[in-house]
């Protein structure tokens, strides 16, 4: 099983916000997930990243793979 953790778009049309999720590659971008660990709106300004680093550091250690995206974010939290 590929477990990615990556962002999942919810919101209006034109406003949209994301929730940084846990879930199987296979599933739909959308779909079904595993574990929501934290959350991303880039409507507000300064964007706001919220993330239990946590349980990111749990994921990361059993194999989960970041997306390009939320390792970009990841990156500007710890910061």
């Amino acid at each position: 099983m590929a477990v990615k953790i990556r962002l999942r778009r919810m919101g209006a049309k034109k406003a949209p916000f994301y929730r940084i999720v846990v879930a199987d590659s296979r599933y739909p971008r959308d779909g079904r997930f595993i574990e929501e660990i934290g959350y991303y709106d880039p409507t507000k300004e300064p964007s706001v990243v919220k993330v239990d680093a946590e349980k990111v550091q749990k994921w990361i250690a059993n194999g989960a793979q970041p997306t390009d995206t939320v390792k970009k974010l990841l990156k500007n939290v710890a910061e």
